[in-house]
């Protein structure tokens, strides 16, 4: 789960295993693969760093 904010300033978590796309069109802008929409403070450049973060946290190999 990455932690992002909406436009008015709340704050909010999206798994982003279901991020299908994220565009800047100027407000960065995310859809899910369920077609939901969200858009967002952070800079695409951002969530996508915290996306990548995320990935390689939850697949750390733990022996």
């Amino acid at each position: 789960m990455i932690t992002l904010t909406r436009l008015n300033g709340t704050h909010f978590v999206v798994n982003a295993e279901l991020i299908r796309t994220i565009e800047e069109r100027p407000d960065t802008t995310i859809v899910l693969v369920n077609g939901e929409t969200f858009i967002v403070r952070e800079r695409m450049e951002e969530v996508v760093a915290r996306a990548i973060e995320y990935g390689r946290m939850v697949r750390v190999f733990r022996p």
